[in-house]
C-alpha cells in the first residue's frame, strides 16, 4: 500500500497532527507579535495605558541621526563578527566534512556543546577571561611580569564585545556550512587535485562555488541573531558599544516607552524580511542559471 497516497487523502489526520502545533504558533508567537506590532503605532498615555491610534511618529523618531547611528553602527558590528565566523567556522566546517566518521559525531556534539549551557553563564566566562586581573592577563602577567607587563584592557570595549558575539553565534556558521561541505562530491576535489591544481587553488575554485548556498545560509542565520544581540553589549561593552537591541530593551524595561520600543524593534524584523528575501531571489537566480 502506499502510505505517502493514503497520508495525504487522509485529510482529517493531516489537520489532527498540523492544528496543536499551529495553534500554538499562532497563540504563542503570532498573536504577541501582532499586539507588540500594534503597539508601534500607539502613545504612551500614562504608565502602562497604551493607545493605538495609528500614529507613525514612533517610525518617524527611529530614523533620527541618533538610533540610525545606532543601527548602522549595529550592522558593522553584526557584518564584522559574521564575517569573522565565515574565516574561523570554514575551516572548522571543512575539518569536520573529511573527520573519520567516528570522530564527526564527537567534533558536531563539540561545535552545539555551548547550546546546552545558558548565554548568561557563557558571557560571565568571558568576563573571568578578559577582565584585568583575569586569567588572559594573569597568565600574560606571570610570563612577562619580569618585563613589567601591564594589564591588556580587553573588558568595556568593543574588541570584548565581538569576541563575545563570535563566541556566542559561531556554532550558527559552523552547522550550515558543515551541511553543505558535507555533500560535496568528493570526485571533484580528487579531479582536481589530480590535474595539477593545489589545496588551496581546489578550495577557491571548487569548494567554496559548491558551497556557496551553505555559505549564504550560514551568513543569515548568523547575521540576524548577532544584530539582535544585547547581552554582549551590555555586559563586555562599553558606553559605546551598545547596539540597537539595547536601546530597545532600554525603552521597554527603563524609559517605558514601549511604542517607541516596539517601532525600533519591527525595524529590526523588517531587515530581516529585507534580508530573508534578497536570500531566496539570490537562491532563484542561482536555480535559473
Amino acid at each position: 500500500m502506499d502510505q505517502g497516497v493514503d497520508w495525504r487523502r487522509n485529510k482529517a489526520g493531516f489537520l489532527a497532527v498540523l492544528t496543536p502545533p499551529l495553534g500554538w504558533l499562532l497563540l504563542f508567537f503570532i498573536v504577541p507579535m501582532a499586539v507588540v506590532w500594534a503597539y508601534s503605532f500607539g502613545t504612551n498615555e500614562g504608565i502602562a495605558d497604551i493607545r493605538i491610534s495609528g500614529t507613525f511618529a514612533n517610525y518617524a523618531r527611529a530614523i533620527e541621526p541618533l538610533y540610525l547611528g545606532i543601527l548602522a553602527k549595529s550592522l558593522a558590528f553584526a557584518a564584522l563578527a559574521t564575517l569573522v565566523c565565515l574565516v574561523v567556522g570554514f575551516p572548522v566546517a571543512l575539518a569536520i566534512s573529511f573527520a573519520p566518521a567516528n570522530l564527526k559525531t564527537w567534533l558536531l556534539i563539540g561545535v552545539m556543546l555551548p547550546f546546552w549551557t545558558n548565554l548568561l553563564i557563557r558571557t560571565y566566562a568571558l568576563i573571568a577571561l578578559l577582565r584585568d586581573e583575569g586569567i588572559i592577563n594573569n597568565a600574560l602577567g606571570f610570563a612577562f611580569g619580569w618585563a613589567g607587563f601591564e594589564p591588556l584592557r580587553m573588558m568595556n570595549t568593543n574588541f570584548a564585545v565581538l569576541v563575545g558575539l563570535v563566541y556566542v553565534h559561531l556554532p550558527f556558521m559552523v552547522l550550515p556550512l558543515y551541511a553543505a561541505l558535507d555533500r560535496l562530491d568528493r570526485s571533484l576535489l580528487e579531479a582536481s587535485l589530480d590535474l595539477g591544481a593545489g589545496h588551496i587553488r581546489t578550495i577557491f575554485a571548487i569548494v567554496l562555488p559548491l558551497a556557496a548556498p551553505g555559505i549564504a545560509s550560514g551568513l543569515l542565520l548568523t547575521f540576524i541573531p548577532v544584530l539582535g544581540s544585547y547581552l554582549a553589549p551590555d555586559l563586555l561593552g562599553g558606553a559605546d558599544s551598545q547596539m540597537i537591541a539595547n536601546v530597545i530593551e532600554r525603552q521597554f524595561k527603563r524609559a517605558n516607552d514601549w511604542p517607541f520600543g516596539a517601532a525600533l524593534a519591527f525595524m529590526l524584523m523588517y531587515l530581516t524580511f529585507i534580508g530573508i528575501a534578497l536570500q531566496s531571489l539570490a537562491r532563484r537566480k542561482r536555480e535559473r542559471e
